[in-house]
């Protein structure tokens, strides 16, 4: 395995315009030690059955500076005799470049479908495996595994072992085994995670490598790691277990932290870095899904949602106490911040994975309303440009701002912005866009009532 990852590299540097190009292997921007295990583990398998002048490469979808701040990872490399500094991230490869250029193939692994900023790329993807519900339409030049294990690691580890299972040695079922266990919580089933198929792969490999850790102490020992957050900046805090998520003017975080909402609430400064966080990496949402374990196997979770902006705050919390697929029973908390709404989600079974449809849902929900005249020009945008927009601009200045902390403005409205209505005409602020479109929805209600 470490002779190959060398190789990559080697294989990156020669890529030119006349190579042939590669077949990428890449997880999810969250990049947690799933997407990392997965897409190293089917490129190596890739790599040894796959006939094609492209080279499987594994890619990890995060800048290589954060690759640190993922420490559970960092761990189960260095105990299986890997260095990070062997490894290609998505910073080091212009994969947009090498699709333009007709160069690249993709395998999404612990993913189904790429995230908006990468839409592009769609058509150079020949295949996923992922654990999550599927998202993607059906496509004959797409081999599509999707099944809802508790790991994608489950996934890898079936398929090499009933397609090439010479492949399998200490060091890669060591990724594996570790993957699996951490994620389906040491297999316990009061965490709601393992499935059958989890337990089967985990059994094969501890039958086939009598030699690999105690699962126990294994396990005990990547949740340390993976909840070592001593030292980290609220930023890195945040930017360390984070997915996007984007919908008209929304963008959104969502992010895992590992310590009670609590504790996180008690961090020195947390209103202002917040505020910087979504200013510095152009959010105007931020979910702060936190995680603790009771005697290390029952999971305790809340619920910290930010905004500066009322509307945004609002609405999100809305969908979120509303949701029923799965529900999460949120239990409203005191929060210390007017900016911030916290919860208690009494639902501990449903992690991000599950909760990640019900924003998904809610942002396709907020581009319909945003879309929904079907003609920009009956928001009487004009009208809205030309008035005195003091009072619009102190709403957003103001919300959820009352202890003078410096906060970022909202960012400005993509459907305004750069538009053929735009011409130098000024912003509308997304709140005075909200309270449009809501006008708009309630003059189409009482017009259906009346016929």
């Amino acid at each position: 395995m470490e002779a190959y990852l060398r190789s990559c590299r080697d294989v990156l540097k020669g890529c030119c315009k006349d190579s042939p190009g590669l077949h990428v292997v890449m997880g999810n921007e969250a990049c947690d030690m799933d997407s990392m295990v997965s897409a190293l583990t089917f490129a190596y398998f890739l790599s040894k059955t796959l006939d094609s002048k492209r080279v499987p490469v594994p890619v990890l979808n995060i800048p290589r500076r954060e690759f640190p701040l993922r420490s559970d990872s960092m761990f189960l490399l260095r105990e299986s005799g890997l260095s990070h500094d062997h490894l290609l991230f998505r910073d080091e490869v212009d994969l947009h470049s090498l699709h333009e250029a007709k160069q690249l193939t993709l395998t999404l692994v612990d993913q189904n479908v790429l995230p908006s900023s990468d839409r592009e790329l769609e058509d150079a993807v020949v295949e996923v495996i992922d654990h999550r519900l599927n998202q993607r339409p059906s496509s004959l030049s797409c081999s599509v595994t999707v099944e809802t294990v508790g790991s994608c690691a489950t996934l890898v580890t079936e398929r090499i072992a009933q397609k090439a299972p010479d492949l399998l040695d200490q060091q890669v079922a060591l990724l594996l085994y570790g993957t699996i266990i951490l994620d389906c919580v040491n297999m316990a089933p009061e965490a709601g995670k393992v499935t059958p198929k989890d337990s089967q792969y985990t059994i094969f490999l501890e039958n086939r490598f009598p030699k690999l850790p105690p699962r126990g102490a294994l396990f005990q020992s990547l949740q340390n790691a993976k909840f070592d957050v001593s030292g980290l900046s609220t930023e890195q805090m945040l930017l360390k277990d984070m997915k996007g998520a984007f919908g008209g003017d929304l963008r959104l975080a969502v992010s895992s932290i590992y310590m009670t909402l609590e504790e996180f609430l008690q961090r020195r400064c947390l209103q202002q870095d917040l505020s910087e966080f979504c200013h510095n990496h152009n959010y105007n949402l931020l979910v702060a899904m936190t995680i603790s374990f009771i005697e290390n196997k029952e999971p305790f979770r809340q619920l910290a949602i930010y905004s500066s902006s009322t509307v945004y705050r609002e609405e999100i919390c809305k969908a979120l106490e509303k949701a029923r697929n799965p529900s999460l029973d949120l239990k409203p908390m005191g929060s210390p911040y007017s900016d911030v709404k916290t919860y208690i989600q009494r639902n501990t079974l449903a992690s991000r994975k599950k909760v990640f449809p019900i924003i998904t849902d809610f942002l396709k929900e907020w581009e319909s309303k945003v879309f929904q005249s079907g003609n920009m020009e009956d928001l009487d945008l004009d009208d809205e440009c030309n008035h005195d927009q003091s009072d619009s601009q102190q709403y957003a200045e103001d919300a959820g701002n009352e202890d003078d902390t410096q906060v970022p403005p909202t960012p400005m409205n993509s459907l305004v912005e750069g538009c053929p209505l735009d011409n130098g005409l000024p912003k509308i602020s997304p709140e005075v866009l909200f309270v449009k479109v809501s006008k708009m929805a309630s003059m189409e209600d009482k017009s259906t009532d009346g016929q």
